[in-house]
């Protein structure tokens, strides 16, 4: 029963679509009690319904991550209506910036550090310790190959998510003696709303399918199913890692 996770309650942010809604669908599916949220209610509650509406749990409520009162509300709500959370996915972010940094503001700046890395920071600690107290727990966050490369585009969004991953390194350390993992998916450039401007240039997603082994780009499913995989007992001895979900892009040849 690796794969099982009945009895268990997940809290994922940005879970209104893409990889954040993939991710409630197919950890529902497993028997897990699902939060969605995101900052509309109606796009939550809307995924919330389609979980009930397969015969899975869910309920809705929305949460706007750069703002710790509604980070604590969520965690509240969640313990209201399901007692625990044992499995928290930080997948929401924000890029407001698309084009080099030299044209960066301290505005943008400070809204893709808290919204990338503080909310997580914030709401890793906001549910750590009740894990601690029941020794058990999975903390999984959405980072992106973006923070391995130098990139022209999206330099403010790759620095975020390369601290991340050192906040997942970190949390991974300071929380194992109480069963905690703690782990960072890297996804690829994946088919989403949040990645539209690139997978929806042909010329742009070209270049990336050519230097993919895969021959593709990802679905959200693709990145649902390992986020399955580490929150349950498939993943009990994995913990503090970044794993790279990219069809093998990073691996490649790009010549």
């Amino acid at each position: 029963m690796l794969f099982d996770l009945t009895g268990k309650t997940a809290v994922i942010t940005g879970s209104s679509r893409g990889i954040g809604r993939s991710i409630a669908e197919e950890m529902a599916k497993l028997g897990a009690k699902v939060v969605v949220s995101s900052r509309k209610q109606p796009a939550c509650e809307e995924v919330a319904e389609a979980i009930r509406a397969d015969g899975g749990e869910a309920i809705a409520h929305p949460c706007n991550i750069g703002h710790k009162d509604q980070l604590e509300s969520l965690v509240e709500a969640s313990k209201s209506a399901f007692g625990k959370i044992d499995i928290l996915v930080c997948n929401a972010a924000s890029n407001p910036v698309f084009g080099p940094m030299r044209d960066l503001d301290d505005e943008a700046w400070d809204k893709v550090m808290n919204n990338n890395v503080k909310s997580a920071f914030w709401l890793a600690n906001m549910v750590l310790p009740d894990m601690a107290e029941r020794r058990d727990g999975a903390v999984i966050m959405i980072s992106s190959i973006a923070a391995y490369f130098g990139n022209r585009k999206l330099g403010m969004y790759a620095i975020s998510k390369a601290a991340e991953i050192q906040l997942v390194r970190n949390l991974a350390v300071e929380w194992g003696e109480h069963n905690i993992r703690v782990n960072a998916i890297a996804p690829g450039l994946v088919k989403t709303d949040f990645a539209r401007a690139l997978w929806e240039d042909p010329a742009r997603r070209e270049v990336v399918e050519k230097v993919t082994p895969l021959q593709r780009i990802g679905d959200p499913v693709d990145i649902a199913g390992l986020a399955c995989c580490l929150a349950g007992d498939a993943g009990r001895f994995i913990t503090g890692q970044s794993i790279i979900a990219d069809g093998g892009r990073l691996t490649a040849d790009p010549a």
